[in-house]
């Protein structure tokens, strides 16, 4: 019997080859139907850099002495794409899906698991996009949200990871993804961007005694600003869970 209804896991801070080797396992018992639903594990990962199927160590633009001196493993993995990075602050899902079960095709999943990113970054006050140069999400020429999947026997695993509010350091330590000269970015960062930019346009307006109704148009926007959810892993992780229920369950 099929089962539609999501099982969600919330995994807290967890090694990336322990949550590896729990993918592993419950996509092989989806696959066999030893379980008949579909589970999403919500985690967040200890420093890594993660290898995909095109590799990857071509892209690191530092040494691995130099990583091991910091403690950040690579690991090779079953996934598509390139090199990313992991670590906290970062608010990864593994979807552990029978795309058959549900009737969806690969490249629809792609599409559903970008909406829920992109769905997510505005309930946060970040408006994000698709890029026809890479899947994932986007603000503006920066990367928020990666996407890498693995699928077998009709179940995928693998999934999405949306940074929050991590330190994006190591991330000028490869060429994410395989892209070059691209930027990472993060709802904090694109939050203190914004306001640092309402700041500004408040403080233009403000010099022009004739322009109120500008001003009073960019006071408005400063308050809703401050109405935004606080950025946190907690509150990300509540809004994209609902998203997943949404359009992958429901399928709207």
């Amino acid at each position: 019997m099929y089962h539609n209804e999501i099982e969600f896991i919330d995994l807290g801070m967890i090694d990336y080859i322990e949550a590896f080797n729990l993918q592993k396992q419950y996509a092989a018992e989806r696959a066999s139907d030893i379980l008949d639903h579909d589970r999403i594990l919500m985690l967040e990962h200890l420093p890594v850099f993660t290898l995909g199927k095109r590799g990857g160590r071509e892209n690191l633009v530092v040494t691995e002495d130099f990583l091991q001196s910091r403690n950040i493993p690579i690991v090779q993995t079953e996934r598509g794409g390139n090199i990313t990075y992991h670590a906290p602050g970062q608010l990864v899902f593994y979807p552990v899906i029978h795309l058959e079960k549900r009737q969806t095709g690969v490249s629809d999943f792609v599409n559903m698991l970008e909406e829920i990113m992109i769905r997510t970054a505005s309930d946060f006050g970040v408006t994000a996009m698709r890029n026809s140069a890479n899947h994932g999400i986007w603000v503006g020429s920066s990367k928020i949200g990666s996407i890498g999947l693995s699928v077998k026997r009709g179940v995928c695993f693998h999934g999405i990871a949306l940074n929050v509010n991590l330190d994006l350091t190591p991330f000028t330590w490869i060429n994410p993804c395989g892209l070059t000269g691209v930027q990472m970015t993060s709802l904090e960062n694109e939050r203190i961007r914004q306001t640092q930019d309402n700041n500004t346009n408040r403080d233009r307006f403000r010099k022009d005694r004739f322009r109120k109704k500008t001003e009073n148009r960019v006071n408005t926007e400063n308050r809703v600003n401050k109405e935004l959810p606080d950025i946190s892993i907690l509150a990300v992780k509540s809004k994209m869970r609902y998203h997943f229920k949404t359009i992958v369950e429901n399928n709207k």
